[in-house]
């Protein structure tokens, strides 16, 4: 008679090595996905991105030099990913694709290095496939680098804190990602934020006093000669400084006007609202699971992974008063309450079956249907929402795709002077050499020995059509309002 051999759990090679097939997994879906995102959504660029392109582009050492310091790392990314693939959308999204795979890997590291691997694995996937962190990545602007900073600060000070001889490395990392941060508008704030979080709470008091007094006073010297450096340019620039700052309006109705429309689209469940976020940005599942996690803290609050959760939520109030889009940041104090709130679970599960193993394989099923409620609707929300919702999705114009491939060589694209469009396309011009670029008012119109097409991005009104030329097409967009997006002039 055969006796079967008794099946041990731990034993399994899926068991053993589950924490490790997970995260490869994760990370397979998640760069994957990242740089799959140009591809999905939202379809075409915003406003804010064509104004960061001609920030990027007109980058030059003088100008730093002068002063022109606000999100100076992110420009310069964007500049070089330019100079190196041209003015395509790819390429203006890229810098923001290579932050976010950055930004993923650190709060999987944050929060692996503050709870159970279990834990932090499942937080990981709820936080990197969110809506939020998805739209921050694929939008070739510099306001990812507001939640970026944070979370590389936050890793680098968990490096720190709680070792006995920290290692002058991670100091001296702190030290310049802490100077690299405040070229981001209003994350000097975040440098004031930290040094009174530390000296407020026992545990980073303790940690600070610990470190090696060398590489600590090196640190501090790094610190101090950068700020300095610092508001030395800030100052010779009131402009810049007042970006850095405060922001467009000081007022106190503007202020709180502002919290609301930054934080709206997290909490609009009823109607979509216009702008370029999709609400809500936060599911209803991952909201409650977050609300779990900051009840569940409240008898450890001065921990220090509680405590910067919730004051991070504050911060995030503050800054969204200056800056409606600073509303974002909450991506960072989010991540962490949901890891709180999935410790909070799994703890009150296994703990009403302490000695039951079957009770902990159970919990696989319950708990995917939690992750697939929250991970599921959260990517659909995301790729067909930026198409598909009018209030959003006209926010967004594929104008650079359409000009490229509708016009001809050397076809001329009139457009007003001074303005933005001008602006972006004189990059394109000066990038591509395909199209020329002028202005309604430019000399050129009066000549008749013009052939090639003339385009014009909409219908302006003060264009004087040159002698011999007439409408031959308009190129449209699938957009429901301003549609006709290139009006075409052929040589009759």
């Amino acid at each position: 008679m055969l006796i079967m051999s008794r099946i041990v759990i731990s034993k399994l090679f899926l068991y053993r090595y589950r924490f490790i097939i997970g995260y490869i997994t994760l990370g397979l879906a998640f760069v994957s996905l990242i740089f799959l995102l140009p591809l999905i959504s939202p379809a075409g660029l915003s406003e804010l991105e064509r104004e960061s392109v001609v920030t990027s582009y007109n980058l030059h050492f003088s100008s730093i030099t002068s002063g022109d310091l606000v999100d100076l790392p992110y420009h310069i990314l964007q500049k070089i990913s330019i100079l190196i693939f041209g003015l395509t959308p790819y390429a203006i999204k890229l810098p923001s694709i290579l932050v976010g795979l950055a930004l993923g890997l650190l709060l999987i590291l944050l929060l692996n290095r503050w709870f159970k691997s279990n834990v932090a694995l499942l937080a990981s996937i709820i936080t990197v496939l969110s809506t939020p962190f998805l739209y921050l990545t694929g939008s070739g602007t510099p306001l990812i680098m507001l939640v970026f900073w944070p979370t590389l600060l936050l890793w680098l000070g968990s490096k720190i804190q709680g070792e006995k001889a920290p290692k002058p490395l991670w100091c001296f990392a702190f030290a310049i990602a802490l100077l690299l941060a405040i070229y981001t508008p209003h994350l000097i704030y975040l440098v004031a934020f930290i040094i009174f979080f530390a000296l407020l709470n026992p545990h980073l008091r303790f940690t600070i006093k610990s470190l090696p007094k060398l590489p600590l006073i090196c640190v501090g010297v790094i610190i101090l000669g950068g700020l300095v450096m610092w508001f030395t340019n800030i100052f010779s620039n009131p402009a810049v400084a007042s970006a850095i700052f405060f922001g467009d309006n000081l007022s106190v109705s503007k202020f709180f006007e502002n919290i609301k429309t930054g934080f709206a689209p997290f909490f609009s469940w009823n109607h979509p609202l216009e702008g370029v976020h999709l609400s809500p940005l936060i599911g209803l599942a991952h909201l409650a699971l977050a609300l779990v996690g900051l009840i569940s803290t409240r008898r450890g609050f001065f921990a220090s992974r509680n405590a910067i959760a919730s004051c991070f939520i504050v911060f995030s109030l503050v800054l969204s008063g200056l800056v409606p889009d600073s509303a974002l940041l909450l991506i960072l104090p989010f991540s962490i309450l949901t890891a709180h709130g999935l410790r909070y679970v799994l703890e009150k599960w296994y703990g009403l079956f302490p000695a039951n193993p079957y009770a902990r394989i159970f919990a696989i099923f319950p708990l995917s249907i939690l992750l697939a409620l929250m991970i599921v609707p959260s990517l659909t929300h995301y790729i067909y929402g930026y198409k598909y919702t009018p209030a959003v999705a006209n926010n967004f114009n594929s104008d650079l795709s359409l000009v490229k491939s509708e016009l001809k060589e050397n076809s001329i694209l009139v457009l007003p002077e001074d303005s933005l469009d001008m602006k972006f396309y004189k990059v394109f011009e000066d990038r591509h050499h395909a199209v020329q670029i002028y202005s309604p008012k430019d000399e050129l119109f009066a000549s008749a020995n013009l052939r090639e097409d003339i385009a014009t991005l909409g219908k302006l009104d003060e264009f004087v059509l040159p002698k011999n030329y007439a409408l031959s097409r308009i190129v449209t967009s699938p957009n429901r309002d301003n549609s006709d997006r290139i009006y075409i002039y052929s040589y009759k």
